[in-house]
């Protein structure tokens, strides 16, 4: 399989995250887990490009998940949301969320659905963590998602036809399947 190298690698990360925070009772664990989860994507999808010699990908990478955070900083600026936690007021919305998702769409839209659905699994993966840790709200999640989606897929060109994508998505009270489009 063409994209099998990729896949592997983004499921070993997965291996390695997610029996941590399944077993987590606490939010420092959750909240660990979805650091390795988001930085592990961003690193996937900024280093993969790289290791191809696929530079206008790297590119495309740094540009997708810079945007996301770009906008998801000045989010939290204009909307100082107090964490669940109450930490601090930088609640709104997730950016550990869209960092993933801008990664995991960058990697679907580069190397197609054999390694972009578990990237996206991965990403679901930190926006439920960052909702365990109780560093975040529902809705701060899921915009974060959205940003980081549309960034991903906005910025990163893709390199072959893709005609549909199928997003896992769950919490600790349901799951489900989104299925997206692209005409």
């Amino acid at each position: 399989m063409k994209y099998s190298r990729t896949a592997a690698v983004i499921l070993v990360a997965t291996t390695i995250a997610l029996p941590a925070a399944a077993q987590a009772k606490d939010e420092d664990a959750w909240a660990t887990a979805s650091d390795v989860g988001a930085y592990g994507l961003t690193a996937v999808a900024l280093g993969l490009p790289l290791i191809k010699g696929d530079e206008q990908g790297a590119l495309q990478a740094a540009g997708s998940i810079g945007a996301a955070l770009l906008v998801t900083t000045g989010l939290k600026e204009t909307f100082p949301e107090l964490r669940p936690d109450g930490s601090d007021r930088k609640s709104f919305p997730s950016g550990h969320t869209s960092r993933a998702f801008a990664a995991a769409a960058t990697i679907y839209n580069r190397e197609g659905p054999a390694a972009g659905i578990p990237a996206m699994a991965v990403a679901s993966f930190v926006g439920v963590a960052r909702v365990q840790a109780d560093k975040h709200f529902w809705h701060d999640v899921l915009v974060g998602a959205g940003i980081g989606m549309a960034s991903g897929f906005l910025i990163t060109r893709q390199r072959s036809e893709k005609q549909a994508m199928i997003v896992p998505w769950g919490d600790t009270k349901s799951a489900g399947v989104s299925v997206a489009m692209r005409f």
